[in-house]
């Protein structure tokens, strides 16, 4: 009798067979009543159709030799992989129709996918968004990170309060990734150093080892198909075998086990970091596993003479990119392999260091420049202390030469800061140890020039530049929302998906009668289906013809999801002191996690799930306002989300969000934006147009005005009777009647230390928003809006930013080179190959 297949052994069968030209579907479906198992063979199928094309890709590198870049970061939140996928090889059509003949539902098989959350939010996504649009464009670029065996948490809500829970998102496997256990490396942590007559050595060093997982990573349509290689720790086989040897066998497997931790969990927060031993472990592990890979990928063409390597030409063939400060580490690592290993001399090995770093800075709040203490360092990684202490004194000594006796300048601008704990500043070392450093929109650049590192810009400012975030229209458009991008395709053709400028194009669209009606459908047709998805999920009767309303990002008091909810408040109060007046229905959805240690961001999710409760259940209100808090926001969530909005909320205090992603995402799938002139709205009104923003509230230089002469919240509330009553609500217990001082914390917060001046918004929040209800009851001028909106987005594609770091950072250039696919001859790539050298 024959062994039963395995699921695993069931799945790879059917992905065999191939899915597409099936002849037998009742013979494949037998034994096979699970979703999952369908996913499974999907994913395979087309699975193989990149790795040919993965193989070809690095074939082509190896005979052109091009410069290669690196992505160093902490975080990549990819989302889910197959749709992607499909679309950007050019077999969604073909899979659709297979799936269709095999009965199934392909949208059902997509939901089996589990996300890849390794992120927080705006940074991790960033860079997923980059990993496409490098592939995208031809670059010879590689993403590297950490396999985090839990990604971002899941969160639950429950009773209004957040519950996290673990993201075991490896749980059924991950058909997307491919284990390199032959590239295995060492990363040594602990000992001491030695000073010997060759040099530093760093001695007694525990071991970790690092195990790549690579995942394929294919560009639009132009058989590139690059590599994201995330690093898991293991211990090594010999772990702590002295105490197996005595006999203490448990501890020795505990002992292993703590090794393995580095890459177990991500960790959920990317606005404070608070010294953590085990988050610098993953820092510096993961730059220690890359630099060795980069190394080893540079020598094997660049052979010296008597088999020794010259480095001379290494930033030449590699550029590295810190995404913030979270692989700095990189910095002293490539400094000690240089100087202890490769024997280079110290000023060398600093000018090749510098010349092949770049370095983005993603934030301007204090509490989120990261600053590791001294002790820990030395404790942890005592070799790349003294390399930093090293590199402090030469930069120090320039800084005395050139601004003699002015010690202020050397405190503000000193790698390691004095100040109570001894700490080095993780930025400033970035900043010191690039070749260029750039902010990640234009309003956020200009403040690192001019407050956060204003010494060291006036010391260099052709260092310091801009790179304003994209997003990539594959996902953003294409996969999320194939109605809207079918219809633009009608009118200006296909050739946006590469080259998002050609939205201009549909400016000549604005006034057509036909063309607004057909992007009113599809806005409607998205809200009717992802109202359904909200019924279904929190039973609540969604009116689909009300305006959708949504704000969902990560919780923090700077986004302001606080003055959203006063606004939520205002609303219902002025439909409950007169409920015949006409009022615009509206849908308000706000959804986002809140880091688990941060006790005000949770007080404002049980803020608006108690709102929610009162608002949702109030029979005079019935259908004209609704509160839904979108539990678990993930990249998956926010593909059915963004396609269905009507108003976009970007509401951060100006000065504080550095760029924002989701605000680029809303405006290219037709929702029009209400914000502050903060991060990249600023730009966003540049291109559309001032007046096709709702705009409001405090300027930078407003917001510095006030922090000159003091902000004081009790003026706002004594001044607007609105504001009052909302705040006497929440006070009174109005929406905590079981428990009136529930919200105490917040109510303290907004009265007696609000860093990001709430209240002082808050009345021109209010009269901007009333200026959103009536434009939306003339659905003809609101649809001209959204049509002038979408032209403008241009700009706003990640293909736009990577051509900005490729010519004006990494010194490559992008290409429309096709790669020979895989049923070409192996000549075809040395072909190209030589073409691409030519150029």
């Amino acid at each position: 009798m024959a062994t039963p297949l395995t699921d695993q052994e069931k799945r790879k069968q059917i992905s065999i067979r191939g899915i597409v030209g099936v002849e037998n579907v009742a013979e494949l479906k037998k034994g096979f009543n699970r979703h999952l198992d369908y996913y499974f063979a999907l994913a395979h199928t087309v699975r193989d159709h990149l790795v040919g094309r993965w193989i070809r890709t690095q074939q082509f590198y190896y005979e052109a030799d091009p410069k290669r870049v690196y992505y160093l970061s902490l975080e990549f939140y990819m989302g889910r992989t197959l749709q992607n996928t499909m679309i950007n090889l050019g077999l969604q059509n073909a899979c659709d129709e297979a799936i269709y003949q095999l009965g199934l539902d392909m949208e059902e098989l997509e939901e089996m996918e589990e996300d890849a959350g390794l992120g927080n939010g705006g940074l991790g996504r960033l860079a997923a968004c980059f990993l496409d649009s490098m592939a995208t464009l031809g670059l010879a670029a590689y993403g590297y990170g950490i396999r985090y065996e839990y990604g971002i948490f899941n969160q639950k809500i429950r009773d209004g309060w957040q519950v996290e829970e673990a993201d075991d998102w490896l749980r059924h496997g991950n058909p997307w990734e491919k284990a390199r256990p032959e590239y295995m490396l060492p990363v040594h942590f602990y000992g001491r150093v030695e000073e010997t007559r060759d040099g530093s050595k760093w001695v007694d060093t525990q071991v970790v080892l690092a195990m790549p997982y690579d995942t394929p990573i294919p560009g639009y349509m132009n058989n590139t198909v690059n590599t994201m290689r995330l690093w898991s720790a293991r211990a090594p086989k010999d772990f702590n075998l002295r105490d197996f040897n005595v006999g203490d066998y448990i501890q020795a497997v505990l002992d292993r086990n703590l090794a393995e931790n580095i890459s177990r969990v991500l960790y959920p927060n990317d606005n404070f970091i608070d010294g953590k031993e085990l988050r610098l472990k993953q820092e510096y592990f993961v730059v220690a596993a890359t630099l060795q890979d980069i190394i080893r990928r540079f020598k094997t063409t660049k052979k010296g003479v008597a088999g020794r390597t010259s480095f001379e030409s290494f930033p030449d063939k590699v550029a590295i990119q810190l995404n913030d400060t979270h692989p700095a580490m990189a910095i002293p690592e490539l400094m000690r392999i240089f100087v202890d290993i490769e024997k280079l001399d110290w000023d060398k090995a600093w000018d090749l260091t510098r010349r092949t770093f770049a370095y983005t800075n993603h934030t301007v709040l204090p509490e989120a420049l990261e600053r590791w203490p001294v002790e820990l360092l030395e404790k942890l990684l005592p070799r790349h202390l003294q390399i930093i202490y090293q590199i402090n004194q030469v930069h120090l000594d320039r800084i005395a030469a050139l601004f003699p006796k002015d010690i202020d300048k050397l405190r503000k601008m000193s790698l390691i800061e004095e100040e109570g704990c001894k700490r080095v500043n993780m930025a400033h070392l970035c900043i010191v140890g690039s070749h260029a450093v750039n902010g990640v929109a234009e309003i956020h650049s200009n403040i690192i020039k001019t407050e956060v590192f204003h010494d060291f810009s006036e010391l260099e400012p052709e260092k310091f530049q801009n790179k304003t975030n994209g997003i990539t229209p594959r996902r953003w458009l294409l996969l999320c929302n194939p109605g809207l991008a079918e219809l633009i395709a009608e009118v200006i053709g296909e050739n946006y998906v590469r080259d998002l400028s050609q939205l201009q194009k549909l400016n000549d669209y604005v006034d057509d009668v036909a063309f607004i009606r057909d992007v009113s459908k599809v806005k409607q047709d998205n809200k009717v289906k992802f109202g359904q998805y909200l019924e279904k999920e929190y039973r609540v009767k969604i009116n689909a013809s009300s305006m959708f309303d949504v704000h969902v990002k990560r919780i923090h008091e700077y986004k302001r999801q606080l003055l959203n909810c006063l606004h939520v408040i205002t609303m219902y109060n002025r439909i409950r002191k007169n409920p015949t007046a006409p009022f615009v229905p509206r849908t308000v959805i706000i959804g986002g996690k809140a880091a688990p240690g941060y006790h005000m961001a949770k007080m404002i999710i049980k803020l608006i799930t108690s709102v929610a409760d009162v608002v949702n259940n109030d029979p005079v209100v019935g259908n004209k306002l609704k509160v839904i808090y979108l539990e678990n926001y993930r990249v998956s969530l926010a593909e059915k989300v963004i396609p269905a909005t009507d108003l976009s909320e970007q509401i951060s205090t100006a000065g504080t969000e550095a760029s924002g992603t989701g605000n680029m995402k809303f405006m290219l799938n037709g929702a029009l934006t209400i914000g502050t002139m903060d991060g990249a709205n600023v730009e966003m009104a540049e291109e559309a147009g001032e007046e096709n923003l709702f705009i409001f509230g405090m300027r930078v230089e407003d917001v510095a005005e006030m922090d000159k002469k003091g902000y004081d919240a009790m003026l706002y509330y004594n001044k607007i009777p609105e504001l009052k009553q909302v705040m006497d609500q929440i006070t009174s217990g109005f929406f905590s009647p079981r428990n009136p001082e529930l919200f105490k914390d917040l109510t303290n917060m907004l009265f007696k230390h609000d860093r990001f001046k709430v209240f002082a918004d808050f009345e021109d929040y209010v009269k901007c928003q009333e200026k959103v209800s009536k434009l939306y009851q003339n659905p003809k001028e609101w649809t001209k809006m959204v049509i002038k909106n979408i032209a403008a987005t241009g700009k706003f594609s990640s293909d736009r930013t990577i051509k900005e770091y490729a010519t004006e950072v990494w010194g490559v250039e992008p290409t429309n080179l096709k790669i020979p696919p895989p049923n070409e001859p192996r000549e075809a790539i040395e072909e190209t190959a030589r073409a691409l050298k030519k150029m």
